[in-house]
């Protein structure tokens, strides 16, 4: 059944964001219940994922025994994997040419790492986001190739790098592609393209499309080590301890917002076990810079590591999220790490300019299915995140192009809805002539577009998704797992909640209804967060954060219009442990007047 076909519940047809609360799987109002029977909750809350009864156990404890693929699945697999054989096997000269971004820092780390541990010191190569822009350029492919590269591996770019390419192939120079981003029918030259998002892909393959590249890179490692084996490459050598490498695939796989389901799943689960041995150098000073305490969870990779290690390539130096996590060096480690949380701080600030010069925009373009915005000088470093704000305050699609009026061109970047594949309709803008460059995933893209163009693309934009946006905005819905009274929020119930996890895209974490609850006390913290103190029929209360709210609809109800009436909370519990014992907190995504 459909979930527009099912109840609201507790009678939320409209809440204070504007949407119908309706169960993610089954009823599950635990009402005062206590929660000895995690083990129940977590089972259905795998179930409401859309796992199958008799898979449960699989996906209780993720493993990559239980979720790996045979790499030889892929196409071209075996093919990258035998030149890279012949490049180890021959003392070649290896570069990597990684994307500026996290996926692209721990793809190349991974391989940079893995040839190291074969006995091969390869080179690597991140280009500069302002003056080179994504992906491989055909000039800079040939210098490599000058100056002795004679194979160069691509990670988190190249799919689409059709010129790039034939320019490195016509110089003789031996090109592999590892990417996850989308494909034209017609591939670039190369050695070996390995992407699971080929258009020529088998069923089993494709099926992985949600992999991040440095996911993709893993998997090429598995083949590499494989085709040496069968060489007979390690009968006088130790081979390589694959599992080693799962945090930098944890951490690129989350940072790059892919899909935690199956094998990536897996990944993450079992690299931050590997994460939480710190073996890995530049890691733990990451860790550290972090000021994490405490062994990363899932969340972390997204919003403390990843973001330092972006840094680099968005406000400074590119090459530092490599040169951090393949450094055996601590104290070069503690320096670049450092240096990366300085820079964050830096893009910060950076990014609260630029939003707010978005965000003024905006009012012009309310009728608008898709949102362009787009200022002379902005930083191109920050415009995906700008983006991803745009689209999550106004549940558009939106772009955000940081123009260059000497250059006569913008460098943009847009996040999506679900629902909305904004990766293809880039992909067909380019294909019509309306930009320079252009491509991506579903959720998440890039372009390059001539600055007279601008309005065009902007109108054919609009039109082209319209449709699509409406049926994908209309019946708006907050998917609940779990209802509880106020004295039902408890450490306990939070720790059996994260037993389903690790959770992120495409693996919601468990979003829990509390209440009814008054408002014993609610204010602004910060600079637009909205603080509160719940109290329940039960006598109990918790305190909760409803995070960039202040000026939302559902933020100034809280703070203004909620005084004396009954209200549902819903969010997600989290664990409070600052104070002398660990409290559960909610962190609030919205709210509805109970009566």
């Amino acid at each position: 059944m459909a979930t527009s076909a099912l109840p609201h519940v507790f009678g939320v047809s409209q809440s204070l964001t504007g949407k119908a609360w309706r169960w993610r799987g089954g009823n599950m109002d635990l009402g005062q219940g206590n929660f000895a029977a995690g083990d129940d909750i977590v089972r259905q809350i795998l179930l409401a994922r859309g796992v199958s009864p008799d898979d449960l156990d699989r996906h209780l404890t993720p493993t990559l025994r239980d979720f790996l693929p045979d790499p030889s699945e892929f196409n071209d697999m075996d093919a990258a994997a035998d030149r890279l054989a012949q490049a180890v096997l021959g003392g070649e000269k290896i570069t990597i040419y990684g994307d500026y971004d996290v996926d692209g820092a721990t793809s190349s780390a991974l391989l940079i790492r893995l040839l190291r541990d074969l006995g091969v010191e390869a080179d690597y190569y991140i280009p500069d986001r302002l003056l080179e822009g994504y992906g491989p350029s055909g000039e800079a492919l040939v210098q490599l190739g000058e100056s002795g590269s004679s194979l160069i591996v691509t990670v988190d770019c190249g799919a689409m790098a059709h010129e790039a390419l034939a320019m490195a192939s016509d110089a003789g120079i031996d090109v592999i592609v590892v990417d996850h981003h989308k494909c034209a029918p017609e591939l670039p030259r190369a050695a070996a393209l390995v992407n699971p998002n080929r258009l020529d892909e088998n069923d089993l393959a494709a099926a992985h499309g949600h992999l991040a590249a440095v996911g993709v890179a893993f998997l090429l490692a598995i083949a590499l080590v494989r085709t040496l084996r069968a060489s007979g490459y390690f009968e006088s050598r130790k081979e390589p301890d694959l599992f080693s490498l799962l945090d930098l695939v944890a951490l690129g796989t989350v940072a790059d917002v892919a899909a935690l389901h199956g094998l990536n799943r897996a990944f993450v689960a079992q690299g931050l076990k590997v994460m939480g041995k710190r073996a890995n150098t530049g890691m733990a000073a990451l860790i550290d810079a972090s000021r994490l305490k405490r062994a990363p969870a899932c969340s972390d990779l997204g919003f403390a590591l990843g973001p330092r290690i972006n840094a680099g390539g968005r406000v400074g130096e590119s090459t530092l999220g490599v040169r951090l996590l393949t450094t055996e060096d601590p104290d070069e480690a503690a320096r670049i790490a450092a240096q990366l949380s300085a820079l964050n701080e830096e893009r910060r600030a950076i990014e609260a300019e630029v939003q707010q010069a978005a965000e003024d925009q905006l009012a012009g373009q309310h009728n608008r299915a898709v949102h362009v915005l787009a200022g002379d000088g902005w930083h191109p470093g920050v415009i995906g995140i700008v983006a991803g704000r745009i689209k999550e305050k106004t549940g558009k699609p939106s772009l955000v192009v940081a123009l260059d009026s000497a250059a006569g061109e913008g460098k943009g970047s847009g996040r999506s809805i679900p629902g909305v594949d904004l990766g293809a309709a880039i992909i067909r803008a380019r294909e019509e002539g309306l930009l320079v460059k252009g491509g991506g995933h579903a959720m998440a893209a890039g372009l390059t577009v001539a600055s007279d163009r601008l309005d065009a693309f902007a109108e054919w934009l609009d039109a082209h998704l319209e449709s699509v946006v409406a049926r994908a905005s209309e019946n708006r819905e907050m998917l609940l797992d779990i209802a509880v009274a106020p004295g039902g929020l408890t450490p306990a119930l939070v720790e059996s909640l994260e037993c389903g996890g690790p959770y992120g895209v495409g693996w919601p974490g468990p979003r829990i209804a509390v209440g009814p609850v008054r408002l014993v006390k609610c204010d602004i913290v910060g600079t637009d967060h909205v603080r509160l103190i719940a109290s329940g029929d039960d006598g109990r209360s918790f305190k909760g954060i409803a995070f960039r709210a202040a000026d939302s609809e559902m933020g100034q109800a809280l703070l203004h219009g909620s005084r004396g009436r009954r209200l549902w909370l819903a969010g997600r519990a989290k664990i409070d442990d600052w104070g002398s014992r660990p409290q559960a907190e909610l962190h609030l995504e919205d709210a509805a007047f109970a009566d």
